[in-house]
Order: structure tokens, then C-alpha cells, then sequence
């Protein structure tokens, strides 16, 4: 079996070699036979990295640890499914999953476009080539997954924090977000190769990106509920420097997906958009190379390793390669309008784009500065939390409000008049939530009541554009309101759906305000029959009980919960001791109460011999509404997502004389 996976990646980086030199060749002399076996190289390679893939998995799954990377990763006692997700726990596993995915995206980007995008796809092949040449090197001669060793009696067995539901989907759905990017970045640099700068790589791309963002996004809060139920610190999001590295190419493709609706409209930004492309995928490496290349301290990266310098050599590559390409094409890529006021949808656009790379650059400088410090100084010197979250406030808040203000601001030029007309209702709202919410005691934090009152004016533009839309829908084709409301959404799924993504981050918003700014904490030492107090709870201490599990001894304190005369339960919060990884866990108590979004939240920080327990209790309000934003997101995705007959018909028409196709 090492050997069928051995052979297995060196079959893919030979297709690989061949998708990157034999495309490069035949783009360039136009010799379409070349061209189409590139392309089928790639195609077979997906197929020989899935079986790769598959004898990796069936060596944690059959608990062969003869493979050293199934040996320290796993155990005989780990349920299977924690020993199939090991296998991306792992170094080498990580880097087969990226190469999977890598290979699957470029097989299903040639197959779809390669018949209506040819002279991008011909160009675009070896791009993809090329990154899947890089990878696939790494795991051939750098990080095998398939060392082999005697035969132990057992694994070591997989770190505690992974032992979590959320983490057998968190890692995929970052890789596809990482790995999807790919996609967009390889038509770009194509397109540019081929000398075609128009919108068609957009247009053939737009997909790719929005699932690539969207999985981004999902995997990013399901990460952050493993960190909320599993870490047990009392948080979700501590600007851990891989968690930042996750949410940067995150926060760039945002900015990429709002731009080039300009580009599309006002044919502007051709080079922006270009640059924010080879920024994202940028970003998307440099988080692979901080995941899994031991530089820094993170709870989030478990390796230790030698492939650092070989990302960092691969990442400057790909920078200073797609730099100089794009400046030589410059003359192709000047814009043929110019923007003709600061009150006009495309300034507002811009000002979004602007305030969103700003923190991008801000949350790259926190992470970089350690890695420099230690470097010159032989020191690593971190910036905190608080830097963090000042310019989170800095360029958070002004991007928060602007959501409200772009979707209804004209194009090309807007009137003062008709903006405070457009904006009456949504300012009252605004004005009105903060005043009540300043009467009822939410000014002790002064972020957290801007936050309130912008969100608040936020979803006020988002329900007019709604009320409006729908008016004038029912009264073109009349018809009941609900019919009137799914025709609209049906008719500019684009358009609707990004309201529905603009009203997620909203309650996200409102969620961090809530949790973190107003939540309240209160600790102490119990014993049994004590009672600690936490904001409107009284919690006392009841039993502490301990019980086996498949792999692991539970010890769990319980405490019976109490609000004001209401009898709400019990709550436990305990440790849980591993025993082939030799190590001790937290296991927190959370009870949700769904109406108001409010989580009670316990930590047994410490269980003493005698049986008494340090408690750390946490009241975070509205913090569900941060899980919820989560479902409204994806569905607000999906709408933009979802074919659109219209809408193709559309860009039919209009890139005809151009040539350029509707598939997108």
C-alpha cells in the first residue's frame, strides 16, 4: 500500500509537469492536440491523487501504523470518524488534502470552460500546473504521507482539541476556500498571458470565487464554534495568527467580489481587480505556509517541520512572477472610464475596497511583525489584542455602514437631495435604536452602541430595497406580496442575494458587540453545595462525577442553574483525560437560551483532590446570533450562487460582439 501511494503522487507530479510545460507550449504556438492533452493531464491527475488519497485513508482507518503519519496522528481507541479527519490533522495529510482539492478544481474549471473560454483555458492550464507541480514536489520529496516504520502497538494518538465534530469539517472547508482561490488567480494570470483583458475571465470565474469566499466564510464561524465549545477559554476569535491567516484571503476576495461589479458595469478597476486576485491567492498560500510550517506558536498549527522555506520561495515566486506580468500588460489593462463623482455607487465600491484591503494590510502586519522581529532582533515581539481591535473599530465600523449606504446610491453620480430622501427611513431607525439602546445602559461601551446603531440602519436599507423591489414587482405583474417577493429574488439572485450576505454580517455584528462588549465574567472556588452568582445566575455546585468514554476518562462537575425564581437545569463543565495522547482537556458547559441569543457559559478551570472546583462563569449576550449569521450566510450565498436563465441571457447579449461566453 506506501508503495501504490507513492507511485500514486509521483503519476500526479509527472501530470502535473506535463499540464504546466506541454500547456505552456502549445498556448504559446497555438497547437490545440497539445493543448487538450494538458488539459487531460490535469484531469488524470485528480485521479491518481484521490488514490493516494484513499490509501492514506484506509491506513487510519484500518489502524496501520506502520505508516508513520497514521502512527502520529491516531490510535487504536479513536473512533473512526476522528481517525479519518486525523488524516488532514497531520502535516503531510494536510498537503494531500490541498493537492486533492487543487487537482479536483482544476479538472472541473478546464472541463466547464474549455469549450467556450479556449485561448484562457489553453493559458490558464499550466498556471494550474504549475501550482499543482509545487505541491505535488512537496509531498513526493519534502513530506511524504506514506513513511513507513515497524509496526508500534499503537499511535500516538490525535491532540484532544481535534477530537471535535467541528473539526472534521473546518480543515476542508478552509482548503476549499485556500485551493478555490486557485481558480480565479489561473484565469487572471491566463487571461493576461493571452492578452485578453476583458470581462470574460471575470465572467468565467465569478462562481469559483463566490464558493471559494462562501466555504472561506463557513469555515472560519465553524471554526470559531470549535474554538467557543472546545478550546474552553471563554471566546471564539483570539487574532490567533492562523485564524488571521484564514480570514485575510477572506477579506481580499470580499473586496474582489465588490469590485468587480465595476468592472462589469463601468468596465474601471481592471487592474485593481487583477491585483486583488493575486493578493487573495497570495494570502492563500502564505496560511498554508503558517498552518503547517511551525513558524509560529498557535493552538491552531500542530506541526513542527522543513517545507517553510520551500512555501516561502514558492510565495515570492508567485508574487514577483504576477507582478511583473501584470506591469507588462499596463497598456492593456487601462480603464476606458473614469469615475465621475464621489457620491456614486463606484465611489462608495471603492471606499469599501479601500477600508477592506487596509485591514487585510493591518491584520498581515500583526502576523508578519513577530516572524521580522525574530528575525533582526532574535526576538519575537507579538502585537496583542488590543492592536487587533483598534483597527477593527478603525476600519470595521466605516465598512459596516457603507454596506447600508452602497446599494442604494446611484450609479455614476448621486444628488444630496436624493440621498436624503433615499436615507430618511434607515437614519430614523438608526438614530431611534441608538437612543433607546443609550436609555436602556448600552452606552458603557461606545463601539458596541455604533455597532448597534449602524447595524440597525443596515438592515433598514436592506428591508426598503425589499419593501421597494416587491411594490414594484406586484405592481408590474400583479399577483399575491409573497409572489410578487420570490419573483424578485428570482429575477436578480446576484443582486438579492448579496443583501441577504450584507444582513449575516449584520447579525455578526451585532453578535461580537454583544458577546464581547457587554458580557459579564465571575470566578471562584466551590465546593459542594455552593452557590456563585453570574450576572442574573446563581449556579451551585452539586455533584462531581466520573464516567468512561471510548478513549478518554470524563470528569464532570455539576452545577444547577437558577434565574431569579426560575429552575433552568443543570449545567457540566469537567475534563476529560486522553489516554494514549497522555493529555488532559477542558470540557466546558454551555446552556443557550435560543429566544434571547444569551449562552451561560462554565469553565471548571481546576479540580482539586478534595472535590472542590474553580469555576469560571461567562454571560454572553446575543452571541448565538454569531452562529445564526452563519446559516443566513450560506443562504444568502446560495441565492447568488443559483443558476440564472435570465441572467445568462443577459450576458449573452451583452459580450456577443465580444466574443465573450455566458457560462460563469
Amino acid at each position: 500500500m506506501p508503495e501504490l501511494g507513492r507511485a500514486a503522487l509521483v503519476a500526479t507530479l509527472g501530470l502535473t509537469l506535463w499540464a504546466l510545460l506541454a500547456g505552456a507550449f502549445a498556448a504559446r504556438t497555438r497547437r490545440r492536440r497539445l493543448a487538450l492533452s494538458a488539459q487531460n493531464a490535469l484531469l488524470t491527475a485528480f485521479g491518481t491523487t484521490a488514490v493516494a488519497a484513499g490509501v492514506l485513508v484506509a491506513a487510519f482507518v484500518r489502524d496501520d501504523f506502520s505508516f508513520v503519519t497514521a502512527a502520529n496522528a491516531s490510535s487504536r481507541d479513536l473512533p473512526l470518524r476522528y481517525a479519518i479527519s486525523a488524516g488532514w490533522s497531520s502535516q503531510a495529510g494536510s498537503l494531500l488534502l490541498w493537492l486533492l482539492v487543487l487537482t479536483g478544481f482544476s479538472s472541473a474549471a478546464v472541463l466547464l470552460n474549455r469549450r467556450t473560454a479556449r485561448d484562457i483555458v489553453a493559458w490558464a492550464t499550466p498556471v494550474l500546473g504549475g501550482v499543482g507541480v509545487f505541491f505535488a514536489f512537496l509531498l513526493v520529496a519534502v513530506a511524504s504521507p506514506f513513511e513507513t516504520q515497524a509496526m508500534p502497538l499503537d499511535g500516538r494518538g490525535l491532540n484532544p482539541s481535534l477530537q471535535n465534530p467541528y473539526m472534521m469539517a473546518h480543515p476542508p472547508l478552509l482548503y476549499l476556500g485556500f485551493v478555490g482561490l486557485t481558480v480565479p488567480f489561473a484565469f487572471a494570470i491566463g487571461s493576461l498571458l493571452a492578452r485578453r483583458t476583458d470581462e470574460r475571465w471575470i465572467v468565467t470565474t465569478r462562481r469559483w470565487t463566490l464558493v471559494a469566499w462562501t466555504a472561506l466564510g463557513i469555515g472560519q464561524l465553524v471554526g470559531a464554534k470549535w474554538a467557543y465549545e472546545e478550546v474552553g477559554w471563554g471566546g471564539y476569535f483570539a487574532w490567533d495568527p492562523v485564524e488571521n491567516a484564514a480570514l485575510m484571503p477572506w477579506l481580499a476576495a470580499t473586496a474582489y467580489l465588490h469590485s468587480v461589479m465595476i468592472q462589469e458595469k463601468r468596465a474601471m478597476l481592471k487592474i485593481w481587480n487583477v491585483l486583488l486576485v493575486i493578493f487573495a491567492f497570495s494570502l492563500s498560500l502564505f496560511g498554508t505556509f503558517l498552518t503547517r510550517s511551525g513558524i509560529l506558536s498557535s493552538i491552531h498549527s500542530f506541526t513542527q517541520s522543513s517545507i517553510g522555506p520551500w512555501f516561502l520561495g514558492f510565495i515570492c515566486l508567485v508574487v514577483l512572477g504576477s507582478l511583473a506580468l501584470v506591469f507588462a500588460r499596463l497598456p492593456l489593462l487601462r480603464a476606458r472610464t473614469k469615475l465621475e463623482s464621489l457620491v456614486s455607487r463606484e465611489a462608495t465600491f471603492l471606499y469599501n475596497n479601500l477600508l477592506l484591503v487596509a485591514l487585510t494590510l493591518t491584520i498581515l502586519w500583526g502576523v508578519a511583525y513577530p516572524i521580522l522581529t525574530e528575525a533582526v532582533r532574535g526576538e519575537a515581539v507579538t502585537l496583542g489584542r488590543p492592536y487587533y481591535d483598534f483597527f477593527l473599530r478603525i476600519f470595521g465600523l466605516p465598512l459596516l455602514l457603507l454596506m447600508g449606504i452602497g446599494p442604494l446610491v446611484a450609479w455614476r453620480r448621486a444628488s444630496v437631495r436624493s440621498l436624503l430622501l433615499t436615507f430618511a427611513w434607515p437614519l430614523g431607525a438608526a438614530v431611534g435604536v441608538g437612543l433607546i439602546l443609550l436609555a436602556l445602559g448600552a452606552g458603557s461601551s461606545i463601539p458596541g452602541l455604533i455597532a448597534y446603531s449602524f447595524s440597525a440602519f443596515v438592515l433598514g436599507t436592506i428591508a426598503l430595497e425589499f419593501v421597494r423591489g416587491t411594490r414594484a414587482r406586484r405592481s408590474l405583474a400583479g399577483g399575491s406580496w409573497p409572489r410578487a417577493f420570490s419573483d424578485l429574488v428570482a429575477r436578480n439572485r446576484r443582486r438579492y442575494g448579496g443583501y441577504v450576505v450584507h444582513a449575516a454580517i449584520v447579525l455578526l455584528a451585532i453578535g461580537v458587540a454583544g458577546s464581547s462588549a457587554y458580557d459579564t465574567v465571575s470566578e471562584g472556588r466551590l465546593a459542594r453545595g455552593q452557590t456563585l452568582a453570574a450576572g442574573d445566575y446563581r449556579l451551585t455546585y452539586r455533584a462531581l462525577e466520573e464516567r468512561p468514554a471510548a478513549n478518554a476518562t470524563e470528569v464532570r462537575a455539576v452545577l444547577d442553574v437558577r434565574r431569579g425564581a426560575d429552575e433552568l437545569g443543570s449545567v457540566e463543565a469537567g475534563k476529560n483525560a486522553y489516554t494514549a495522547e497522555r493529555q488532559v482537556s477542558n470540557e466546558v458547559g454551555i446552556r443557550s437560551d435560543l429566544v434571547t441569543g444569551e449562552d451561560l457559559f462554565v469553565i471548571a478551570e481546576q479540580v482539586n483532590p478534595d472535590g472542590s472546583v474553580y469555576f469560571r462563569v461567562f454571560v454572553k449576550p446575543l452571541v448565538n446570533l454569531i452562529w445564526l449569521a452563519g446559516l443566513v450566510f450560506l443562504l444568502g450565498s446560495l441565492i447568488a450562487l443559483w443558476p440564472d436563465a435570465r441572467e445568462q441571457r443577459r450576458l449573452a447579449t451583452r459580450y456577443a460582439a465580444a466574443g465573450i461566453p455566458a457560462r460563469r
